[in-house]
Parts: C-alpha cells; sequence; structure tokens
C-alpha cells in the first residue's frame, strides 16, 4: 500500500497543491513539501521579523507546537478539503477510501478491546500522511491583516507587528 499511496501523493497531491484554490493557502508551510525545507522556513521566519522591524519598535512571535497532530485530524474536514483542489475524481475517490472504514482497538495484557470505527487520525509511517497534515493545515491563518504565519509541521509561529498589539 505504501507504493500506490507514493504515487498518489507525487502525481496528483504534490501537482494539486501547487496551485491551491482560494481557501487553502501553502506558501506559509515549510514541512512536508517538496519545495520545503527547514533553510526556507528559517529565512522566511527572518525575512518577516527583520522587515517587520524596519517599521515596528517589536515584534511579537507566539509559538505554537500542536500536541499529536497526526492524531486530530478529522478525515471529514479533511476529505472536505481534498475536494477543493485540482485532482482527476479517481484521485479523491481513492483517497475517500483510503480515509473510510478505518477501525481501532486496543491490546492491554491478554485483553482486547472492542473494536470501534475511527473519523479522525492519519496513519503514522504512511506516505500520505505528511502531506494530509499539510492540507489540512492550509487554512489556518490570521484573523488581523498584518499579522504573519510561518508553518513548520505541527510548528505554528504567528508574527504579530507592535502596530497590531
Amino acid at each position: 500500500m505504501t507504493l500506490l499511496e507514493r504515487i498518489v501523493v507525487r502525481q496528483f497531491l504534490y501537482p494539486a497543491i501547487i496551485t491551491p484554490p482560494t481557501p487553502l493557502s501553502f506558501t506559509d508551510q515549510y514541512a512536508f513539501r517538496p519545495t520545503g525545507s527547514t533553510t526556507a522556513a528559517l529565512i522566511a521566519f527572518l525575512h518577516s521579523v527583520t522587515h517587520l522591524l524596519s517599521s515596528n519598535p517589536f515584534v511579537v512571535v507566539l509559538a505554537l507546537d500542536f500536541s499529536k497532530p497526526f492524531d486530530t485530524v478529522r478525515h471529514a474536514t479533511l476529505l472536505r478539503k481534498f475536494a477543493l483542489l485540482d485532482m482527476p475524481n479517481a484521485a479523491y475517490n481513492w483517497l475517500v477510501e483510503y480515509f473510510s472504514g478505518r477501525s481501532h482497538c486496543t491490546r492491554y495484557g491478554g485483553s482486547t478491546s472492542t473494536l470501534l470505527n475511527i473519523s479522525a487520525s492519519i496513519v503514522q509511517g504512511s506516505a500520505i500522511g505528511p502531506v494530509s497534515f499539510v492540507i489540512n493545515a492550509a487554512d489556518l491563518t490570521t484573523a488581523t491583516p498584518g499579522n504573519l504565519v510561518h508553518k513548520y509541521a505541527d510548528d505554528t509561529y504567528v508574527v504579530i507587528p507592535a502596530c497590531n498589539v
């Protein structure tokens, strides 16, 4: 299954995030993208802070680190965002099937819990997981014009110029 996941990511999801629809933006996300890197994230972040300091006496940086980000992705929300992307129906339908019918049970000692359906979380270690997280976070933006967001995987930095404090 991992080979098929990689094919879906490379041939359909990566091309679809190059030209995203209006409600989604990937320009502030630097992880899990073909053109993203830690270096690009640091340069963009430092450029934003330096630029804002040229016209503001200070900036405030809020550093957010989402805990268990892959465990909290709701399938219905993610599939709605996938539907906005420009990809063939067959690829979208494959993604719907991929995220449908997932279940989980817990084994502790000699006991096993009942099997329950899950409607959230991305399979860790899957090829589709990282890009799914990026797509899920693509509509996370600031509410105040002039504030900036920089995302790297589950780390998000909100940069607020002094004029907005």
